[in-house]
Protein backbone atom coordinates (compact mmCIF):
# COMPACT_ATOMS: atom_id res chain seq x y z
CA UNK A 1 0.00 0.00 0.00
CA UNK A 2 3.19 2.33 0.73
CA UNK A 3 4.48 1.66 -2.11
CA UNK A 4 1.59 2.81 -4.41
CA UNK A 5 1.09 6.04 -2.38
CA UNK A 6 4.84 6.65 -3.45
CA UNK A 7 4.35 6.10 -6.46
CA UNK A 8 1.15 8.04 -6.92
CA UNK A 9 3.02 11.05 -4.97
CA UNK A 10 5.51 10.83 -7.43
CA UNK A 11 3.24 11.09 -10.48
CA UNK A 12 1.67 14.09 -9.12
CA UNK A 13 5.05 15.90 -8.39
CA UNK A 14 6.46 14.71 -12.37
CA UNK A 15 3.15 16.12 -13.29
CA UNK A 16 3.47 19.76 -11.22
CA UNK A 17 7.02 20.02 -12.27
CA UNK A 18 5.84 19.37 -16.19
CA UNK A 19 3.03 21.46 -15.62
CA UNK A 20 5.53 24.15 -14.11
CA UNK A 21 7.90 24.33 -16.97
CA UNK A 22 5.62 23.60 -19.92
CA UNK A 23 5.27 26.95 -22.11
CA UNK A 24 2.12 28.99 -20.97
CA UNK A 25 1.48 30.37 -24.74
CA UNK A 26 2.58 30.20 -28.01
CA UNK A 27 3.00 33.13 -31.31
CA UNK A 28 3.74 31.39 -34.54
CA UNK A 29 4.02 33.68 -37.59
CA UNK A 30 5.43 34.27 -41.00
CA UNK A 31 6.19 37.01 -43.20
CA UNK A 32 6.35 37.17 -47.29
CA UNK A 33 6.69 40.59 -49.28
CA UNK A 34 4.27 41.25 -51.94
CA UNK A 35 4.53 43.72 -55.00
CA UNK A 36 1.57 45.42 -54.21
CA UNK A 37 0.82 48.75 -52.43
CA UNK A 38 -0.95 48.19 -48.71
CA UNK A 39 -4.51 49.05 -49.54
CA UNK A 40 -4.37 46.84 -52.71
CA UNK A 41 -3.25 43.90 -49.92
CA UNK A 42 -5.33 45.11 -47.32
CA UNK A 43 -8.41 45.41 -49.08
CA UNK A 44 -7.47 41.91 -50.62
CA UNK A 45 -6.99 40.06 -46.93
CA UNK A 46 -9.94 41.72 -44.88
CA UNK A 47 -12.73 39.27 -46.59
CA UNK A 48 -12.71 36.01 -44.92
CA UNK A 49 -14.35 34.74 -48.40
CA UNK A 50 -11.22 35.32 -50.14
CA UNK A 51 -8.99 33.24 -47.52
CA UNK A 52 -10.47 30.01 -49.20
CA UNK A 53 -8.58 31.07 -52.54
CA UNK A 54 -4.58 30.85 -50.43
CA UNK A 55 -5.52 28.91 -47.48
CA UNK A 56 -3.32 25.20 -47.04
CA UNK A 57 -6.61 23.77 -45.86
CA UNK A 58 -9.05 24.44 -47.98
CA UNK A 59 -6.81 22.45 -50.26
CA UNK A 60 -6.69 19.34 -47.74
CA UNK A 61 -10.39 19.20 -47.64
CA UNK A 62 -12.23 20.53 -51.11
CA UNK A 63 -15.26 19.32 -50.12
CA UNK A 64 -15.16 21.22 -46.57
CA UNK A 65 -18.80 23.03 -45.87
CA UNK A 66 -18.28 26.58 -45.48
CA UNK A 67 -20.67 28.90 -43.87
CA UNK A 68 -20.14 33.08 -43.39
CA UNK A 69 -22.26 34.99 -41.10
CA UNK A 70 -22.65 38.54 -40.85
CA UNK A 71 -20.97 41.48 -43.34
CA UNK A 72 -17.32 40.06 -44.51
CA UNK A 73 -14.76 41.92 -44.28
CA UNK A 74 -16.41 43.82 -40.93
CA UNK A 75 -15.78 42.93 -37.86
CA UNK A 76 -18.14 40.47 -36.36
CA UNK A 77 -18.16 38.51 -39.66
CA UNK A 78 -17.88 34.76 -39.14
CA UNK A 79 -16.75 31.81 -41.10
CA UNK A 80 -17.50 28.24 -40.39
CA UNK A 81 -15.72 24.73 -41.57
CA UNK A 82 -16.60 21.16 -41.21
CA UNK A 83 -14.12 18.95 -43.09
CA UNK A 84 -12.12 15.89 -42.98
CA UNK A 85 -10.29 14.58 -40.36
CA UNK A 86 -7.44 16.76 -41.67
CA UNK A 87 -9.28 20.41 -41.50
CA UNK A 88 -11.65 19.54 -38.48
CA UNK A 89 -14.24 21.91 -37.85
CA UNK A 90 -14.40 25.26 -36.08
CA UNK A 91 -14.92 28.70 -37.21
CA UNK A 92 -13.18 32.58 -37.52
CA UNK A 93 -14.51 35.91 -36.51
CA UNK A 94 -13.27 39.18 -37.19
CA UNK A 95 -12.68 41.08 -33.67
CA UNK A 96 -10.51 43.87 -34.74
CA UNK A 97 -9.59 45.78 -38.09
CA UNK A 98 -7.11 48.74 -38.51
CA UNK A 99 -7.03 50.27 -41.95
CA UNK A 100 -4.03 49.61 -43.66
CA UNK A 101 -2.56 48.00 -40.38
CA UNK A 102 -4.59 44.66 -38.98
CA UNK A 103 -6.96 42.05 -39.33
CA UNK A 104 -7.60 39.92 -35.58
CA UNK A 105 -10.01 37.06 -35.33
CA UNK A 106 -10.65 34.46 -32.92
CA UNK A 107 -10.15 31.03 -34.36
CA UNK A 108 -12.41 28.89 -32.62
CA UNK A 109 -11.64 24.86 -33.15
CA UNK A 110 -14.22 22.28 -32.50
CA UNK A 111 -12.58 19.08 -33.78
CA UNK A 112 -10.74 17.54 -33.54
CA UNK A 113 -9.95 18.86 -30.00
CA UNK A 114 -11.77 22.41 -28.77
CA UNK A 115 -9.44 24.93 -28.64
CA UNK A 116 -9.27 28.50 -29.03
CA UNK A 117 -6.46 30.97 -30.66
CA UNK A 118 -6.05 34.69 -32.17
CA UNK A 119 -5.25 35.57 -35.45
CA UNK A 120 -3.73 37.99 -37.44
CA UNK A 121 -2.80 39.56 -40.55
CA UNK A 122 -0.45 42.37 -40.60
CA UNK A 123 0.76 44.52 -43.63
CA UNK A 124 3.20 47.03 -43.38
CA UNK A 125 4.64 49.22 -46.28
CA UNK A 126 8.33 48.30 -47.34
CA UNK A 127 8.32 50.35 -50.79
CA UNK A 128 6.61 52.58 -52.95
CA UNK A 129 4.84 49.48 -54.16
CA UNK A 130 6.40 46.33 -51.71
CA UNK A 131 4.35 45.52 -48.61
CA UNK A 132 5.26 43.31 -45.56
CA UNK A 133 2.52 40.66 -45.13
CA UNK A 134 2.77 38.80 -41.33
CA UNK A 135 0.45 36.36 -41.00
CA UNK A 136 -0.22 34.28 -37.17
CA UNK A 137 -1.41 33.03 -34.10
CA UNK A 138 -0.72 33.28 -30.92
CA UNK A 139 -3.03 31.70 -27.82
CA UNK A 140 -2.63 30.39 -24.06
CA UNK A 141 -1.63 26.84 -23.40
CA UNK A 142 -4.26 25.84 -20.59
CA UNK A 143 -3.64 22.96 -18.13
CA UNK A 144 -3.22 19.85 -18.96
CA UNK A 145 -2.77 20.59 -22.98
CA UNK A 146 0.12 22.79 -21.77
CA UNK A 147 2.35 19.89 -20.57
CA UNK A 148 1.56 18.41 -24.29
CA UNK A 149 3.34 21.27 -25.62
CA UNK A 150 6.71 20.12 -23.98
CA UNK A 151 6.39 17.13 -26.67
CA UNK A 152 4.30 19.14 -29.92
CA UNK A 153 6.22 22.42 -31.23
CA UNK A 154 3.03 25.01 -32.71
CA UNK A 155 6.09 26.29 -34.85
CA UNK A 156 6.54 22.92 -36.50
CA UNK A 157 2.94 22.21 -36.80
CA UNK A 158 1.99 25.56 -38.91
CA UNK A 159 4.71 27.17 -40.03
CA UNK A 160 5.02 25.47 -43.07
CA UNK A 161 1.04 25.74 -43.73
CA UNK A 162 1.47 29.61 -43.03
CA UNK A 163 4.50 29.54 -45.93
CA UNK A 164 2.33 27.83 -48.54
CA UNK A 165 -0.54 30.15 -47.94
CA UNK A 166 1.72 32.92 -47.94
CA UNK A 167 3.10 31.92 -51.11
CA UNK A 168 -0.43 31.24 -52.68
CA UNK A 169 -1.37 34.64 -51.35
CA UNK A 170 1.06 36.40 -52.93
CA UNK A 171 1.04 34.73 -56.39
CA UNK A 172 -3.17 35.76 -56.18
CA UNK A 173 -2.21 39.20 -55.47
CA UNK A 174 0.44 39.48 -57.53
CA UNK A 175 -0.56 37.81 -60.72
CA UNK A 176 -4.36 39.24 -60.51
Amino acid sequence: MTTVLYVLAGIVVIIIILATIAPKSYDVNRKILVKKTVPEVFEYLKYLKNQDNWSPWGKRDPNMKKEFEGDDGEIGATSKWEGNKDVGSGEQEIKRIVENEVIESELRFLKPWKSQSDAYLRVKEVGADETEITWGISGNNKFPFSIMMLFMNMDKAVGKDFEEGLASLKDILENN
